[in-house]
């Protein structure tokens, strides 16, 4: 029987993102740290509504780098992106939408008692 051994000249080695996956863990540690002392912080009787919106910037910024590193869209065609993006914004609006017209119509139902 012969053996075959098959040497290939130059090995291809991916390159090491290492350095880019710790950006990122500090990155998110540090927004999360600032969620973090924002909740405990800042009074939740009088400043509610302010409350919520730094929790949902900060929370779009946490995404956008797991979406953008981890899940490699970063470098991606902005087409593609849009392909994804788009219909989240869609979904996000029709949520909004249905929660604005089953107030109003819980609402109308209270009042004029239908």
């Amino acid at each position: 029987m012969a053996q075959h051994t098959e040497h290939h000249g130059h090995e291809e080695k991916l390159p090491a993102q290492t350095k880019e996956i710790w950006k990122t863990f500090w990155i998110l540690l540090i927004i999360t740290s600032i969620e973090f002392v924002i909740a405990f912080t800042i009074d939740a009787d009088h400043y509610k509504w302010t409350k919520i919106g730094i929790f949902i910037i900060l929370t779009i910024v946490k995404a956008y780098y797991i979406v953008g590193i981890f899940m490699h869209l970063k470098h991606e065609v902005k087409s593609l992106i849009w392909t994804i993006v788009l219909p989240c914004i869609f979904v996000v609006w029709l949520v909004v939408a249905l929660i604005i017209e089953g107030g109003y119509i819980g609402f109308e139902r209270f009042i004029f008692g239908k």
